[in-house]
């Protein structure tokens, strides 16, 4: 995979544990190895640019995705009919780092594991995952969780 982050937010996080993590997800996600994603990191400002001129909302908000459309990744088991082994550009997860901190504060975690949890919404977006309707709901953060638990298992191995 190639994975690259761009942090432009002047907060420092962790970025290798962002392209591990974003590599844990797409190899359990079936993504052919050649794929690429880029992870942009910015600050509240920017991300409110973002938000408004995309999502048409005010203010920032924690993750924007913006998949590459006319491209289809090789999602093991979602497209069968499709069994097209190409790599693809995925697209881009943005995240925005103050956002991320207060809702983990909320939370009671890491703000680190709250970019961790907004970086595997992000993927799961740019693979065609969405959660307006309740069982997409359902299936999109049914699958983030088993994402993320299967990873903090890895990360808690000698």
């Amino acid at each position: 995979m190639s994975i690259e982050v761009a942090n432009e937010s002047g907060i420092a996080v962790d970025e290798s544990a962002l392209v591990e993590l974003a590599g844990h997800v797409l190899g359990r996600m079936g993504i052919n190895p050649l794929a690429e994603l880029s992870i942009l990191v910015i600050d509240e400002a920017a991300m409110a640019e973002l938000h408004e001129q995309w999502m048409g909302e005010p203010g920032p908000t924690d993750v924007l995705a913006f998949p590459m459309d006319e491209l289809r990744p090789n999602v093991g088991g979602r497209d069968e009919d499709d069994a097209s082994p190409d790599p693809a550009l995925l697209g881009d997860v943005v995240l925005c780092p103050q956002v991320a901190a207060k809702q983990a504060a909320e939370a009671g975690h890491s703000a680190q594991d709250e970019l961790e949890l907004l970086c595997t919404h992000g993927i799961l977006h740019l693979l065609g995952y969405d959660h307006a309707e309740p069982e997409e709901h359902a299936e999109m953060f049914g699958l983030q969780d088993e994402l993320l638990g299967a990873w903090r298992e890895v990360r808690r191995k000698p």
